[in-house]
């Protein structure tokens, strides 16, 4: 069974509907399709959450109206037979009519989980009930039934596996199979969420889950690009990349995969595709546990990085002065991702300042320390990228460009640099010049 995910912009419109249609009958293999909210619906369901913290019954009124005039509509377009519109129209009727009952209640973090997961289930009810009237049978499953994540570092895959391998035994009748991503329930077993860009994590743990053959994600644009084509020109797909590669490239800034994405499939050694939904035929992305080819395959960036300065009171720093700030960080659940040290001073960076002000007050009881935000990581990746013969151009950079921090021989694969976000699309620019375009033939 193979497991395709199609993201909001490949769902957001009816032309766009019928290209995955056309895309789930261009074979017969048994599949399950995770699609994601329609485009801007997500950001809709954030906006009417506020709406409920502060308890504006007249903005959660528009705001619910909208959504249900937006999903009517598409129910007008897509669907011809009036039955079926109209059965439709009740059922998302009753669902607005669980939306208003639930926004009437006080805030909380369920609330806000029960409330914008709504958007997976909005599309993907009405998507099934548009392929059951173009003779495309399906089975319509309910993700919070099965998709049960510890946390989302740790989705647990057994319990996954054991209630969807039931439900799947009780409906093998079909061959297409319509679910949700994004949502999912935590250890409470509350409703619970994977976090923005989550559709393609919820497919990996269902395709980890079942041991499905391949993975494909669909989105709109043709597979993992070698630098970020929103900001530089030139650039191209690499058509293939291991997984280690890939979870570097997302955890780094590269916005086509969710970081925790390929962690369910590594030791199934299940191949995960990057596809384009506007263009099929295009080869895409593959990730897989193969190297093809070593050394530089792409830059990404990653912004909302904050850089600490932490120096000694001390000439020297004390045996144990590591360890002590390392638990400040570790107390408040804040991962570092780059870091460097001088004999009396540690520079790191953080992407989660959600703890900072405590984080600070506690540092200074013992060091100066200093805090600058608005900066970029540029991350460098390849298969043994340090012992790529060209990776010693990106150096040139100094010369240009005022870096903060370099993080170099830590891993094999990664080469990483903190700029200022000012700074980071002449960064990628002069990388892509130095480290890609000398090369004649595309990356592979």
């Amino acid at each position: 069974m193979k497991i395709l995910k199609f993201g909001g912009t490949s769902v957001g419109s009816v032309e766009n509907l019928n290209r995955v249609k056309e895309i789930l009958t261009s074979d017969q293999e048994d599949k399950i399709v995770v699609c994601s909210a329609m485009s801007g619906v997500t950001d809709q369901l954030i906006r009417l959450v506020e709406s409920i913290k502060f308890k504006d019954t007249d903005a959660i009124t528009r705001n619910l109206h909208r959504l249900e005039s937006k999903h009517s509509d598409v129910i007008d377009e897509l669907i011809e037979n009036q039955k079926v519109k109209n059965t439709l129209k009740d059922g998302l009727s009753s669902m607005i009519t669980e939306m208003f009952e639930i926004s009437s209640q006080d805030y909380s973090e369920i609330i806000n989980s029960r409330i914008i997961t709504y958007g997976e289930t909005l599309l993907t009810y009405i998507f099934s009930g548009f392929l059951n009237t173009v003779d495309v049978p399906n089975v319509l499953l309910d993700a919070k039934e099965f998709m049960y994540v510890d946390s989302v570092d740790n989705p647990n895959l057994e319990k996954v596996s054991k209630k969807l391998n039931r439900i799947l035994e009780n409906n093998i009748q079909s061959s297409i199979y319509i679910t949700q991503g994004f949502v999912c329930r935590n250890t409470k077993e509350e409703i619970s969420h994977l976090k923005r860009g989550g559709s393609d994590y919820t497919a990996t743990i269902i395709g980890g889950a079942i041991n499905a053959s391949e993975i494909q994600i669909w989105t709109d644009i043709d597979g993992l690009h070698n630098n970020d084509p929103r900001y530089v020109d030139e650039t191209h797909p690499i058509s293939h990349l291991t997984y280690n590669e890939a979870a570097e490239l997302a955890y780094f800034g590269a916005k086509i995969l969710h970081p925790q994405t390929v962690s369910p499939v590594v030791d199934k050694d299940i191949p995960v595709l990057l596809k384009n939904t506007f263009d099929p035929e295009a080869s895409g992305t593959v990730i897989s546990n193969k190297t093809y080819r070593k050394g530089l395959k792409a830059i990404s960036a990653k912004d909302g990085i904050t850089a600490i300065k932490i120096k000694s009171n001390r000439m020297l720093m004390a045996h144990g002065y590591l360890r002590r700030i390392f638990e400040v960080f570790d107390n408040y659940h804040t991962s570092i991702d780059m870091i460097t040290t001088s004999e009396i001073a540690i520079s790191l960076t953080i992407d989660d300042t959600t703890n900072l002000d405590k984080i600070v007050k506690e540092i200074e009881n013992y060091a100066e320390i200093t805090v600058e935000q608005d900066h970029s990581i540029i991350c460098i990746v390849g298969e043994s990228v340090i012992n790529d013969k060209n990776s010693y151009k990106l150096f040139e950079i100094l010369n240009f460009i005022p870096v903060r921090m370099v993080s170099y021989g830590g891993s094999n694969n990664n080469i990483s640099i903190l700029v200022d976000t000012k700074d980071k699309i002449p960064t990628l620019r002069f990388l892509n010049e130095k480290l890609f375009q000398v090369k004649e033939e595309a990356v592979v």
